[in-house]
């Protein structure tokens, strides 16, 4: 798939910029490769830096607040040159993604509202000229796959999908945002709790799969929350049994989930835990998510899958 964008000549500069993608279809970790066509009007063009970033509609950590055009990554391509009255200069690139960049693409079908882009910017004292988004399509990794094949199998159906602009506490993450993925919660896990939400923070060598439940007891006005971390490798993906992986992650999650439940002060209007289940060899990051908050039982350690 070859996509292209392309600005409008600027007024003051008579400068074109013109971005096409090889492949606009991508994911986690690859490069994205494509060119950059600069062409100047009918003056020189003293151009400082052509930059691409990857921009996305996340929301801001304050839920009040409306959301927002975010570029989570960018790299250099050319740095000054003056391209000469009438004449293009084409730039090469392969730019590369971080292994966190969020999915957008699963089995060929958008998530929902998640789209993502392409921005050129070519800076020209005293402003910038920014050619025409080209659309970026991000595929899960084999990983991220097998997970969301076997919620699907299990009979998990999503119901939302975002980013939000703010970084995970206690997470390492390389990006300034984060991806959420919300199911409705299977059959065979409906009465434990009533809503899942999937977070993916991924690296070179595996994946962290954190785990986020809500149990809502309409009648009672309480929610209960708690959180569950694990962790899978990306090597030997396609010989795992991925059913039975995920199937014991919800097992252990919900389990802690209701030790939790059963021991909250269920005065509190919102009792929040977290729990977290870590390869063994892991070091602890305290302070994620909602541990110590009312009724909490704060962050309790487990065995992690690191196989």
């Amino acid at each position: 798939m070859r996509l292209t964008g392309v600005s409008p000549e600027s007024g003051w500069t008579g400068l074109t910029v013109h971005t096409a993608l090889a492949n606009a279809s991508t994911r986690p970790g690859l490069r994205l490769p494509g060119r950059v066509t600069v062409t100047a009007g009918s003056t020189d063009v003293p151009v400082q830096h052509v930059r691409l970033g990857l921009v996305t509609t996340a929301e801001p950590d304050d839920p009040e607040a409306p959301r927002r055009l975010v570029q989570f990554h960018q790299a250099a391509v050319a740095g000054a040159f003056v391209l000469r009255a009438g004449r293009a200069r084409s730039i090469p690139f392969e730019l590369p993604l971080p292994w966190e960049t969020p999915v957008t693409i699963f089995g060929g079908v958008p998530l929902l509202s998640l789209r993502m882009g392409l921005r050129t910017e070519v800076a020209i004292e005293p402003r910038l000229d920014q050619g025409a988004m080209v659309p970026v399509f991000v595929h899960p990794l084999p990983t991220q796959a097998h997970i969301l094949a076997a919620l699907d199998t299990l009979g998990f159906r999503m119901r939302q999908a975002g980013l939000v602009d703010a970084r995970l506490p206690g997470v390492e993450q390389t990006l300034p945002l984060h991806q959420r993925l919300g199911f409705w919660a299977a059959p065979l896990y409906a009465g434990p709790i009533t809503e899942l939400e999937l977070i993916f923070v991924a690296n070179s060598a595996g994946l962290e799969v954190i785990l986020w439940m809500d149990r809502r007891l309409a009648l009672a006005g309480i929610t209960h929350q708690s959180i569950s971390r694990f962790r899978v490798w990306h090597a030997g993906a396609d010989r795992r049994d991925w059913l039975a992986t995920v199937d014991g992650w919800l097992r252990q999650a919900i389990n802690r989930h209701a030790a939790a439940a059963a021991h909250a002060d269920w005065s509190a209007t919102i009792s929040e835990s977290a729990h977290v289940s870590r390869h063994p060899d892991e070091p602890i990051h305290p302070g994620y998510g909602l541990g110590g908050t009312a009724g909490g039982a704060g962050v309790g350690g487990g065995g992690g899958d690191g196989t």
